[in-house]
């Protein structure tokens, strides 16, 4: 849903996303149920914003951000949102901060004080909830880090993903170059290592070998069954001492450099098993572990359980509750991934949100879509503006 904020002398728009793949502790969308719309609806959480927010926000300080938000916590009431709804405070929260950035006559990445240009991870295979094929892990994205500029990045990635579409078409046949939710594609692999085949032949084929690593997104909750305390990957079952094992095989046939939900999102302890396994090799990023939330990267950090937070604002419902948990990190020498979902919009908030806290890492998608698009073409401008030294390459990277 979108949100526009005005004042006297700004205007700020923003909109919140949806996730397909959701984390049990993420703060809640306000959806309608019903028959309309299938039951997606959020006049609800609409009437929130144009109600009870409005109200309590007019005469506000449009610049102290902090202050919105704590106001938005407040007047909402609950510990997850649920009451207004995270798509509302959200939205409202971004529109915000877009306004005071309108105010001031720059560039929401130059109010944050930031100018570090984000290496991208480009999602360009897709399985689990993102794709219909049998392959349990749910992204594979490469990783173009080894280059001078954001552009020089894109542009690799792009290729990559080019070269890619053709490579499948001639294994699975033209039907088979789909893409799934984020822009990726969706071919019938028959297991994990299939999938980075596909990826290291196209890398080759582009003369990248040596540029672009390799980064996965297991999604593991996914395809973790509780009863048995047990993973399915790849039509096997494994214990969790197995998909360590797993992961740190394929880590040494591939240059994965970055591995995302390895384990279901309570697994504190096996996080921390396989970050210390990998450690100098591979980065662990927490996303569903942790959902963007103080309380539970606090309890990660304690653990040592992650190398990256995988940063989402509206999984915690407001920019600043966000900032706050990028802070944490930084404070503990831990990286930040900033990150899209599945259910996009063309808002690029995420883009100027990545560059204004320096990240040095972005999760947008494939080059393909407008929504996901929308992230690169913004980043694409905001390098126009910065220093040429300004990207990030691999500092953002935590091993």
């Amino acid at each position: 849903m979108q949100a526009d904020v005005c004042t006297a002398r700004g205007f700020g728009r923003a909109a919140s996303p949806s996730g397909a793949s959701t984390g049990i502790h993420e703060a809640l969308e306000l959806r309608d149920g019903g028959r309309k719309w299938g039951g997606k609806g959020v006049s609800k959480a609409v009437s929130n914003v144009n109600g009870k927010i409005a109200r309590a926000l007019r005469g506000f300080d449009v610049s102290d951000q902090r202050g919105i938000d704590s106001l938005l916590c407040r007047l909402d009431g609950t510990k997850n949102k649920s009451r207004l709804g995270a798509n509302a405070t959200t939205a409202v929260s971004l529109a915000c901060a877009q306004c005071a950035a309108s105010e001031e006559g720059v560039g929401l990445y130059r109010l944050l004080g930031g100018k570090k240009l984000p290496a991208p991870m480009l999602n360009v295979l897709n399985g689990g909830k993102h794709a219909g094929n049998g392959v349990s892990i749910q992204e594979f994205m490469v990783f173009p880090i080894h280059f001078s500029s954001f552009s020089e990045a894109l542009r690799a990635g792009s290729e990559v993903y080019h070269s890619l579409r053709g490579i499948i078409a001639k294994k699975y046949g033209s039907q088979s170059t789909g893409v799934g939710d984020e822009g990726g594609f969706a071919p019938q692999c028959r297991s994990t290592s299939d999938a980075l085949d596909l990826l290291e032949r196209a890398i080759s084929e582009c003369g990248y070998a040596k540029k672009v690593k390799l980064a996965m997104d297991s999604a593991a909750s996914s395809f973790y069954d509780g009863k048995t305390s047990s993973y399915k990957v790849d039509g096997k079952r494994m214990s969790s001492d197995e998909l360590s094992d797993f992961y740190a095989s394929l880590a040494k046939s591939y240059p994965i450099i970055s591995l995302e939900d390895p384990f279901c999102e309570e697994a504190f302890s096996d996080f921390a098993h396989l970050r210390a396994r990998l450690s100098g090799k591979v980065q662990v990023v927490a996303d569903d572990l942790t959902v963007t939330n103080v309380e539970r990267l606090s309890q990660a950090i304690e653990c040592k359980s992650l190398s990256s937070l995988l940063l989402k604002v509206n999984q915690v419902g407001t920019l600043s509750e966000a900032i706050s948990a990028a802070m944490l990190c930084r404070k503990n020498r831990l990286g930040v991934v900033v990150s899209h979902r599945s259910g996009e919009t063309e808002d690029a908030s995420i883009a100027d949100i990545a560059v204004g806290l320096n990240c040095g890492q972005i999760k947008s998608g494939a080059p393909c879509r407008a929504e996901r698009t929308a992230k690169y073409n913004r980043l694409l401008q905001i390098e126009e503006e910065l220093p040429s030294d300004s990207f990030a390459r691999a500092s953002g990277i935590v091993l």
